[in-house]
């Protein structure tokens, strides 16, 4: 049986308000869900993965009557909704919900490691106004040793987004780390000639800072 939109339940480690120029343009609002599938050896949010973390958990109605409070600053900015975690994207029936309810001048955007089905993808593409993709790195054995799992559907999926829809380009941004003890700058480089060839332009590169 099909669950009805208001019996959507969302599973969030936080929501955090007046972020400026953090998670997208504006001043945003972060719905950091849990779960995820990569077991990232230098996890930032560690809890989106315990079965111990207190989560907060919303209905889709419930959710957009709480983050409304700040309307004015997302109309004002030209800001909204950045959805995290975690991996959002498990939760794309939910996102897909919200999207469809709430105010169309909120600025959706996600932060993914796009390493879900395609399906989950395709619920939210017409929503999402910008992606921020964690790529890790894009050699599968660096990938795996790392996040303990394939990056094939991470691939498959942006070879289908970059074939598929194009116009979509220009509104990614693809972060490769430098990970120390996993990759090297040879190795981004490597990753993001790749990238290029599949027709990205926007990356964030940037160093894993392990205390």
């Amino acid at each position: 049986m099909t669950m009805a939109k208001s019996e959507l339940i969302g599973r969030m480690i936080g929501i955090s308000r007046h972020r400026l120029a953090i998670d997208g343009e504006g001043v945003t609002t972060l719905v950091a869900f849990h779960g995820c599938p990569l077991h990232c050896k230098y996890c930032l949010n560690p809890h989106s993965l315990s079965k111990d973390t207190q989560c907060i958990e919303r209905t889709v109605e419930e959710l957009i009557d709480e983050v409304r409070i700040d309307q004015l600053y997302f109309l004002a900015t030209g800001g909204g909704i950045t959805f995290g975690g975690g991996e959002p994207l498990l939760n794309s029936m939910f996102i897909k919900a919200f999207c469809e309810q709430c105010p169309k001048e909120w600025r959706i955007s996600i932060e993914s490691s796009l390493n879900v089905p395609r399906k989950n993808v395709e619920d939210v593409l017409p929503f999402v106004r910008e992606w921020i993709i964690d790529i890790k790195d894009m050699n599968p054995e660096i990938y795996k040793a790392y996040s303990g799992i394939s990056n094939e559907r991470v691939i498959d999926n942006l070879r289908w987004i970059a074939s598929e829809h194009p116009e979509l380009l220009s509104t990614i941004t693809l972060r490769l780390p430098h990970i120390p003890n996993y990759n090297t700058d040879d190795d981004r480089n490597k990753s993001q000639a790749f990238l290029e060839t599949l027709g990205y332009t926007n990356f964030d590169r940037f160093e894993y800072i392990i205390r």
